[in-house]
């Protein structure tokens, strides 16, 4: 059923705070410039510690990948509350909860500002979640003996690094090259693989002390101490041919005989969403499960603290260590919830005792084998990429009905047919319920993959970086052609 328009928010969007758009076309230089001053602006906030949270070292985990964000720093909480907003709106939309015609520019344009408005509300409530749920530690000595106090400077500091993210995304859109969001998660993934082959190169157990020993080993050990970057490489590799990998349907205009074009369908259809999704929802889960430690449930039996090693129920189950057991550290080390969770390979890790311990090692508490973990893991993986591309399809206007309405109302039919919308649908149905399932369980495989391999950056990371510099390049082509024939632009005014 559907909720109707936007229209009630116009007057408070009038509030909103806009970047204007340029006056005049930017040439490549000029967006060049901007995109390098919101690049500095984003790594100076990535390096500068809020005030009153206690530093921490840590690797980069999937969420500080997808959102563009440091734990700890002025983003935090980085571009997810702008991520969210989009997503949000765009199921609403796609579901028709609420009536947009994004072809109407006033229409597109209160969509647009709803968007802004529910991203710097989720800015602060990110904020908050991040700080009094401990997922921010905060430093030792409160500020006036007071924690609360504390907390809300801290809350307000990484809210506003988080808004200035949000305008400088919208620099980079008019000004700059491509999309702000984008950039900022390319370069994020690109700052953890740098800083992950200078881990590499000068660890205790690097390339350069292994080198450096002067043992028969030497040369192996440096090999293996480099896997983690050749296999970032060939990730690389792998996600650039994806990309390029497309089947075209010819089309014709109904009115301009001879005048055609094509209508590409890549295989990666659905691009990064069902990984990104997926991911979303297992770490979701690892919340959770860090939200049951120390909580026990004792089915036909009496907790006893003295009982074991690893707090279990005696004479009994406890149901709720069996969903999840989550370590002193943190970390979920078994139960259901943990043969759904992901595998990551200790960057420092020695990779024939990593890959014993996942094909010969057993979960500390009930014992079951780990490459169990690794096959359930993958096989979900898969399984919810593909449920959430199809998912994906059928509420952002992509699927085969969609797209066929969509070629229609711009009067394209294919050669050889009458022009009828339901032909149109019947040939795509061919192949677009195809490639969404296929490319969906692709990204899913590789990410989950990916991340077992120790490659730098997280797969996920990995999958959204190369489909961000595919993208901006093409951008930066188009514009290098544009300067160059300053004509042409002239003829499309």
């Amino acid at each position: 059923m559907s909720m109707g328009t936007l229209d009630f928010m116009k007057p408070i969007l009038h509030f909103l705070p806009e970047v204007s758009p340029p006056q005049r076309p930017t040439g490549l230089s000029e967006k060049l410039m901007w995109t390098g001053i919101a690049l500095s602006l984003f790594f100076i906030m990535y390096h500068v510690i809020a005030v009153g949270v206690k530093p921490s070292v840590g690797g980069s985990d999937f969420l500080q990948v997808v959102t563009a964000s440091r734990i700890g720093s002025l983003i935090t909480v980085g571009i997810g509350p702008i991520v969210l907003a989009s997503i949000f709106l765009q199921l609403f939309a796609g579901a028709k909860i609420i009536n947009v015609n994004m072809s109407d520019p006033d229409e597109k344009r209160t969509f647009q500002g709803a968007q802004k408005l529910l991203a710097i509300i989720l800015c602060f409530f990110e904020a908050a979640v991040f700080v009094i749920f401990a997922r921010v530690a905060i430093v030792d000595n409160p500020f006036f003996g007071s924690v609360l106090f504390t907390q809300m400077i801290i809350i307000f500091q990484i809210s506003f690094g988080s808004l200035i993210l949000l305008y400088l995304d919208e620099v980079v859109s008019k000004y700059g090259l491509g999309s702000g969001i984008s950039l900022f998660i390319a370069a994020g993934v690109a700052f953890s693989i740098v800083g992950g082959t200078l881990s590499l190169l000068t660890s205790d157990n690097g390339v350069i002390a292994a080198l450096s020993s002067g043992s028969a080993e030497a040369l192996p050990n440096a090999i293996l101490a480099l896997m983690p970057l050749f296999f970032t490489i060939l990730v690389f590799l792998i996600v650039s041919y994806a990309e390029g990998v497309k089947v075209e349907i010819p089309l014709a205009f109904d009115r301009a005989r001879g005048l055609g074009s094509r209508f590409p369908i890549k295989f990666l259809y659905v691009s990064n969403i069902p990984v990104i999704l997926a991911s979303a929802l297992l770490l979701n889960m690892q919340f959770f499960a860090i939200g049951m430690q120390d909580k026990h449930w004792c089915v036909t039996g009496v907790y006893d603290a003295a009982s074991a090693t690893f707090d279990k129920c005696s004479g009994g189950i406890d149901v709720i260590q069996s969903i999840a057991f989550v370590d002193s550290g943190k970390q979920l080390r078994d139960g259901l919830l943990y043969f759904i969770s992901p595998i990551y390979r200790p960057l420092q890790g020695n990779y024939g005792a990593y890959f014993g311990q996942l094909i010969n090692g057993t979960t500390p508490v009930y014992g079951l084998p780990e490459w169990l973990h690794v096959l359930v893991y993958i096989i979900f993986m898969v399984c919810l990429c593909i449920v959430f591309g199809q998912f994906w399809v059928e509420t952002t206007g992509m699927s085969s009905k969609d797209v066929a309405k969509q070629l229609d109302s711009s009067g394209l039919q294919i050669p050889g047919f009458r022009r009828d919308a339901r032909i149109v649908e019947k040939v795509l149905d061919n192949y677009i319920p195809y490639i969404v399932v296929l490319g969906s369980a692709f990204v899913g495989l590789l990410a989950a993959l990916a991340d077992m391999t120790g490659a730098l950056g997280t797969g996920t990371g990995i999958l959204l970086t190369v489909g961000i510099l595919y993208r901006m390049y093409q951008d930066l082509e188009n514009q290098q052609l544009f300067d160059t024939y300053s004509g042409l632009g002239s003829l499309l005014k």
